[in-house]
C-alpha cells in the first residue's frame, strides 16, 4: 500500500516535530521573540508517536526525521529514536537540530540508530549568530559539529537560510569550509511561514547569489543525486572535502516531486509546510484504522503547489503557525 496523492506524487518520508519548544529565538523562526508553546498535556507522548509512525510504516513511510522546536529539548530522546528504529519498514532516522547540546547528545543519539543530522547555523560569526539567534553561543555548535563528525555522523548537513541583511556576506567562508571539511552546506531560502509577507520580503535573497559568489572561488560541478539529497542541487569544489546544496522554495519550487508529510508536535498531520490545512490525529494514536484514514484525508488536502511569495493565493489559506510549531 502506498501514499500516493492526486497528482501522483509518492509519500515515503514524515518529519516529526517532537517539541515546539525551542532555547534559542531566531527571529525567522519565531518572528514575534516569543514562544507560543504547547502545553505539556497536548504534546504527543512517545507512545503516541510510535503509534502514528507504525501505521504510516505500514501505508508506505520509510523515511523519518526528527524536527523541532529543538528536538534536543524533548527529555528522553534518543529513547526515542531507538524505538522508531525498530519500527518494522522504517530504513532512515535523521535528525534536525541548532546543535547547542549536539556535543552532549551526539554519542547517545548514534548509539540509538539516528542516521544523519542537518544543523542549523546561519553565522560563523559569534557577534552575529547571537544577535540571530537571540542568546545563542557559537562554539556550542561548533563543538557539536566537531564530536559528530568524530563519531562518523555522516553526511553532516549544515542548513543556512540565507537573509538579505544578515549572512548574505558569509557566503563565501560557507563555501570555503565546503572545501577543508567533509560537510555539506545547504543554503536554503528564507520563506514566508508564519510570518507577514512584508517582514519576509525585506529579507528574502535568491540563491543565485551563491552561485556567483562560487564561481568566483574556483571551479565546482554538480554532484550526482544522492537519495538523501531532498530537494536540495549539489555541488562541490574540485579537490573540496565537502559540497554545497541549493535549496530553492521560492524561487525554484520544488513542489512536484516532493514525497514529505509532517506531523507537528501537537499530533496533526500536515500535507504541505505553507498551508494551514491539517488532519488531527493526537486522539486517534491507538487506531491503526482510523490512522490510515487520517492519512490519506492528509493527501486529500495536499495542493499541487504551494505558491510561497505570492500576493494572492489560489489554494487556501496560509499557515499562522511559525516554522517553530511545525517542524520545517
Amino acid at each position: 500500500m502506498t501514499l500516493i496523492d492526486k497528482f501522483g506524487r509518492n509519500h515515503d518520508y514524515l518529519r516529526i516535530s517532537v517539541t515546539d519548544r525551542c532555547n534559542l529565538l531566531c527571529h525567522y523562526c519565531v518572528p514575534n521573540g516569543v514562544h507560543d508553546c504547547t502545553s505539556w498535556k497536548n504534546l504527543m507522548t512517545d507512545d503516541e508517536i510510535i503509534s502514528i509512525v507504525e501505521a504510516g510504516a505500514a501505508l508506505g513511510i520509510t523515511k523519518i526525521r526528527i524536527t523541532g522546536g529543538e528536538p534536543l529539548v524533548r527529555k528522553g530522546l534518543p529513547n526515542l529514536i531507538s524505538r522508531l528504529n525498530e519500527i518494522s519498514g522504517i530504513e532512515d532516522i535523521a535528525l534536525t537540530t541548532n546543535g547547542i547540546f549536539l556535543k552532549k547528545y551526539a554519542q547517545q543519539l548514534k548509539n540509538a540508530g539516528l542516521k544523519r543530522l542537518n544543523i542549523s547555523l546561519d553565522s560563523l560569526q559569534e557577534d552575529k549568530f547571537t544577535q540571530i539567534t537571540s542568546n545563542g553561543r557559537l562554539m556550542d555548535v561548533i563543538e557539536g559539529i566537531e564530536e559528530a563528525i568524530r563519531l562518523g555522523l555522516h553526511p553532516i548537513k549544515i542548513n543556512v537560510v540565507l537573509m538579505k541583511d544578515y549572512n548574505v556576506n558569509e557566503v563565501s567562508s560557507f563555501l570555503q569550509w565546503t572545501k577543508d571539511e567533509k560537510i555539506q552546506v545547504r543554503f536554503i531560502e528564507y520563506m514566508p511561514i508564519g510570518d507577514t509577507q512584508t517582514n519576509w520580503s525585506k529579507q528574502y535573497q535568491s540563491l543565485s547569489v551563491v552561485e556567483e559568489i562560487a564561481s568566483k572561488m574556483g571551479e565546482y560541478e554538480p554532484k550526482e543525486k544522492e537519495k538523501s539529497s531532498g530537494p536540495a542541487r549539489v555541488f562541490s569544489f574540485k579537490g573540496a572535502k565537502g559540497s554545497f546544496g541549493l535549496i530553492h522554495p521560492i524561487s525554484n519550487d520544488f513542489c512536484n516531486s516532493c514525497n514529505r508529510l509532517r506531523l507537528t508536535a501537537d499530533g496533526n498531520l500536515k500535507s504541505c509546510l505553507f498551508w494551514e490545512a491539517e488532519v488531527p490525529v493526537k486522539h486517534l494514536a491507538f487506531s491503526p484504522e482510523k490512522l490510515t484514514i487520517a492519512y490519506k484525508q492528509a493527501l486529500l488536502l495536499k495542493p499541487e503547489n504551494h505558491e510561497m511569495g505570492k500576493q494572492i493565493f489560489e489554494q487556501g489559506s496560509p499557515t499562522k503557525r511559525h516554522m517553530s510549531a511545525i517542524g520545517g
